[in-house]
């Protein structure tokens, strides 16, 4: 009898005590939900492990200052210089009536500039000062107009706008006086108003859509090759150093890359969010017009396609990382991959500056590899449908999934071969046998 108590005993001492394991378990696996959301377990831990690492780290601290001054400087400058504009300088030889005179400083405000009349005693020293740089423009007698170089007609400094509007007004003053107009005939010419313009699209501001693209194009180009190579050398590190054999022991080898792709990428995300709002937080501050009408649908394309371009090429780099172990393999190995990126960031910066898409980037818009650079400038054009664009972006996800897939299986055939590089016709043959 005492010993079938004894032993009742026990056995409800060992259930007692599973039952608080169990509990105290099931505590924890809360715990972890609660803090990871959807990317509870291996892989939130995985993600959380990288996130610390990247954002403790001096390169992403020193990195992220960097970029925020260079921005900075590229809004603050312009903004500085364009408070300092200067005066036109124009000469005057003999006559110039006030009402020329007139004409030529309406000219010059509907320029944007100011005039300063200097006189000057004859051509001879007009001529010398418009060399020596000390006059923009000089008047003769009120019927001839000299410059040091011509402006030409797509000139856009404000020396050259001024030329023309100063030409125009005072051809069109002579025009009136050789045409024998009474004061009443010259003021109604004067006052005349230009005809409505109607057209069938809305106005666009091309000058902050061709900046923010460029800017776009910069800030995706920078994000994928920066965030990529820590993609690259981070699993060569973990192979090298024999600590892959420790996490692949405790984490299954999707889980393991997966949370570390969407670690680095939070970090990437967080980064970019913060130079975006930096940007337009001090270009409001400082009254900057470089980000001016700049369109929500743009700025958001070049988030998605942020996301996306990361998305693709995180896997490639990471498959990449499992066939090396040492750092002159990488800088090997990181050249070709890099090669894909350059050619669409090129081919999207030229675009983008000659303010036309040709046939061949349209394709490029469509294709994983470098729609991240051509799909945005695509949509600063104006020149691409929402259904085109969920097309581009259907394709780059079916392909993420592929490569996903792909380097998920080269990973898991590589990461534990160490001693020297491992070709892809390698891990191939052996996933065939």
């Amino acid at each position: 009898m005492t010993r079938t108590l004894l032993g009742v005993v026990i056995a409800a001492f060992v259930v007692l005590r599973v039952w608080i394991w169990r509990r105290r378990r099931a505590t924890g696996h809360e715990r972890v939900r609660a803090r990871w959301g959807p990317f509870a377990g291996d892989v939130g831990l995985v993600a959380g492990r990288e996130m610390r690492e990247r954002f403790r780290g001096k390169v992403f601290r020193v990195g992220t200052l960097l970029i925020l001054a260079v921005v900075a400087a590229a809004i603050v400058i312009p903004t500085l210089n364009s408070g300092k504009a200067q005066p036109q300088q124009v000469g005057v030889v003999g006559a110039l009536s006030a009402p020329l005179r007139a004409i030529v400083v309406a000219s010059a405000t509907s320029a944007g500039a100011t005039v300063h009349f200097v006189p000057e005693p004859d051509r001879a020293a007009a001529d010398r000062d418009l060399r020596s740089g000390r006059l923009d423009l000089a008047i003769v007698d009120g019927r001839e107009l000299i410059v040091d170089k011509p402006p030409g007609p797509t000139g856009t400094s404000a020396t050259a706008q001024f030329v023309r509007a100063v030409s125009n007004d005072l051809g069109v003053a002579e025009a009136v006086q050789a045409a024998h107009l009474s004061a009443a005939q010259a003021s109604a010419l004067a006052a005349a108003r230009a005809l409505p313009l109607q057209s069938l699209q809305a106005a666009t501001t091309k000058g902050a859509v061709h900046t923010t693209s460029l800017i776009g194009l910069v800030l995706v180009f920078v994000m994928l090759s920066q965030y990529n190579t820590w993609i690259l050398i981070g699993v060569m590190e973990e192979k090298s150093s024999r600590v892959i054999e420790v996490l692949l022991a405790a984490v299954r080898p999707i889980r393991l890359l997966t949370g570390k792709v969407v670690g680095i990428g939070l970090v990437a995300f967080a980064q970019a969010t913060l130079i975006v709002a930096f940007s337009v937080a001090l270009a409001q501050g400082v009254g900057s017009d470089l980000l001016h009408g700049t369109a929500p649908v743009l700025l958001a394309s070049t988030f998605a396609w942020l996301v996306l371009g990361y998305a693709f090429y995180c896997w490639v780099y990471a498959a990449a990382g499992s066939l090396v172990e040492r750092q002159d393999q990488v800088q090997s190995l990181a050249f070709p991959l890099s090669l894909p990126i350059v050619f669409g960031y090129i081919m999207a910066l030229t675009a983008a500056g000659s303010g036309s898409a040709s046939e061949l980037f349209k394709v490029l818009a469509y294709l994983p590899p470098t729609a991240p650079f051509a799909m945005p400038v695509l949509v600063g054009f104006g020149t691409v449908t929402w259904w085109e664009f969920l097309a581009s972006a259907a394709i780059s996800i079916v392909c993420t999934v592929g490569m996903a897939r792909l380097a998920t299986g080269i990973y898991r055939r590589a990461i534990l071969r160490t001693g020297r590089r491992v070709h892809l016709r390698e891990v191939f043959s052996r996933a065939a046998g």
